[in-house]
């Protein structure tokens, strides 16, 4: 290709709502253009280099013995009402209606879509295990999307999803795709950390996160520096710990009764902590939470008994009820835990109104003993706790001396506990690390989810009907391609690796006239027809503008074509300061090794 041939519209400064690299060269350079708020269209050159990062993942999961294949992007509602998730999903589904009045999606995901074209065909064990995947469009309405093509409102996923007759057919194909991850993230010079990870709205057991490290990533690690533990903080577990006193010694329990005690105009846990002269470690925090289509069975307790619950085949739920958490006061709630406990599709803090009406008292005052408005959720850290300080559900009143077990019952005890630096890893005894980070790819083991909600079925060896097992496999396409600029740039724009550039090699003659163009020309036809993806830079600009150009978007190799130089040309690859000079004759083969050992280290 030559430039006059394309469009290349590079930029001297970003986009003021471009805050990270990625978003920054990526409009500098020309790859994208926005077209509303999270939605952004790639341009020739920005295209060249999204369909290297679609080859690489669609040859890696051929390889794998993927089959692929192409549901339509709007999908009928009825298939959600099925997997009850119409309902759950939220707002970030975009739910139109067509000229018939029927309703429709947008697609954010695809496990509807691929089990409803699975069942349709299904009918013997014979036919298992299937693992089937797409290249394609989504959308999710984002509240908020930012940083360019990484959090876009509109984006390309490859989806694959299993259908497996048993647990160890699924774990089987779980590996079989991670394997394929791995080798899809080396070839494009990814550096990549597995991590254990919340399986979300999703559904299902196992999860892994395949991230990579970014000052401003979405996501946060918890990492171990001895084991290798890894995990998402909304996933991440630590080894319990004993609460201690002031003198930091553990906490022994009292005989002594629950007793109120008066706290005037003392709210917060360090005012508490001050007025009590003692330590937050002594406190058990109490919050209420909102939560949105539980899915847990709440019947249990008497507050729960006449709340609203829908029946559907995908399994009955709550629109909307509430709970009381439970937490040390030095620790923090993990929502997204807390949401995987109750079957959620999500849970937030309850209005101050809501608070006062479950607590009868003033926000700041809650707390466990006595309470009877909503079921009590126990974070684990509470169980060594004793001789506490809790709210007493009364204006400017706290109790002192509770005994968990003894001055109240938990409805459920369990781990809703937010894992921080320097907290103790489970697995060897080390302290906890974190990092920033993005999310490329995330693998789900699902189980029955879908297969059940949707009636799958098929005979097995014994001619009886059984539901197959399923497994999600994610990679995002468009944060894919902005974490490889995120990880491969440079002060001076982009550095791709070979096998994910738009061009390997740009040529670029100082001036595109005479001896100059002739060789230009020469060694262009040469690389083409030794299959190397080549730009001739042939506009009639300054050398420096091209210089900055070239380096701007990122060519991995830059061959200046000069008449103080001719017989001989200057090869410069992108990430060195140097370039070295190369007869004309010598070039083609020189650079065509080059490009050939890159893509070799890659592929190793």
């Amino acid at each position: 290709m030559k430039t006059s041939q394309t469009i290349i519209s590079t930029l001297r400064e970003a986009p003021n709502d471009a805050v990270i690299a990625s978003h920054q060269l990526m409009m500098r350079a020309g790859l994208i253009r926005k077209l509303g708020n999270g939605l952004y269209s790639y341009m020739p050159l920005g295209l060249r280099a999204f369909r290297k990062v679609e080859n690489i993942i669609r040859e890696e999961l051929d390889n794998a013995g993927l089959l692929e294949m192409k549901p339509t992007v709007i999908q009928p509602g009825e298939l959600w009402k099925e997997s009850g998730r119409w309902d759950k999903m939220g707002a970030e589904m975009l739910k139109p209606k067509n000229r018939g009045g029927q309703d429709m999606v947008v697609s954010p995901t695809a496990e509807e879509a691929f089990t409803a074209l699975i069942r349709d065909g299904l009918t013997s064990y014979k036919q298992l295990p299937i693992i089937a995947y797409q290249i394609n469009t989504k959308y999710r309405d984002e509240i908020r999307p930012r940083y360019g093509v990484m959090r876009g409102r509109e984006f390309t996923m490859m989806d694959a999803y299993s259908f497996d007759a048993d647990q160890k057919s699924l774990d089987e194909s779980y590996e079989k795709c991670a394997a394929a991850y791995r080798r899809i993230f080396k070839r494009m010079g990814l550096s990549t950390i597995s991590v254990k990870a919340d399986t979300g709205a999703m559904g299902g057991s196992g999860s892994e996160e395949f991230m990579v490290e970014s000052e401003v990533g979405d996501d946060t690690l918890i990492l171990c520096p001895k084991c290798g533990y890894a995990a998402n903080i909304e996933k991440a577990a630590c080894k319990p710990d004993i609460a201690l006193d002031k003198d930091g010694n553990p906490q022994v329990a009292t005989d002594k009764s629950v007793e109120e005690i008066p706290t005037p105009d003392v709210k917060t846990i360090d005012d508490l902590a001050a007025f009590l002269q003692t330590t937050p470690q002594a406190f058990i925090k109490t919050l209420i939470y909102k939560v949105i289509n539980c899915g847990l069975d709440l019947s249990a307790h008497p507050s729960c008994k006449k709340l609203e619950k829908i029946d559907s085949d995908a399994g009955s739920y709550y629109p909307v009820s509430f709970v009381a958490v439970c937490i040390r006061g030095d620790l923090d709630v993990n929502e997204t835990k807390l949401a995987a406990i109750l079957k959620a599709s999500d849970v937030e803090l309850a209005s101050d109104e809501d608070v006062e009406r479950i607590t009868t008292a003033p926000v700041g005052f809650a707390g466990p003993v006595k309470l009877e408005n909503a079921p009590i959720i126990v974070d684990n850290s509470v169980m060594t706790m004793h001789d506490c300080v809790t709210g007493g559900l009364k204006k400017d009143v706290h109790f002192v001396h509770v005994e968990p077990n003894r001055d109240f019952t938990p409805f459920m005890v369990t781990d809703v506990r937010t894992v921080k630096p320097g907290d103790i890893c489970p697995d060897c005894g080390a302290e906890f690390y974190s990092k920033k980070g993005n999310e490329l790819g995330h693998i789900f083991k699902l189980g029955d989810k879908y297969t059940k909600s949707m009636n799958v079925t098929y005979l097995d060896v014994n001619g009886k009907l059984q539901t197959p097992i399923m497994g999600c496999y994610g990679i995002g396409v468009d944060r894919t391609l902005a974490s490889i600029i995120e990880e491969h740039h440079d002060d001076d724009g982009i550095k791709w690796t070979m096998s994910t550039a738009p061009y390997q090699v740009v040529i670029v003659p100082v001036k595109y006239d005479g001896a100059m163009k002739e060789n230009a020309d020469k060694i262009y036809t040469e690389l083409k027809s030794c299959g190397i993806d080549v730009l001739l830079d042939d506009r009639n600009e300054r050398p420096g503008v091209k210089f900055k150009d070239a380096d701007l978007i990122g060519f991995p190799i830059r061959i200046v074509v000069g008449d103080k130089n001719l017989p001989n040309v200057e090869v410069k690859l992108r990430g060195n300061p140097d370039a070295q000079l190369i007869p004309v004759d010598e070039v083609t083969k020189v650079t065509s090794q080059i490009v050939k050992e890159e893509l070799d280290k890659l592929n190793a």
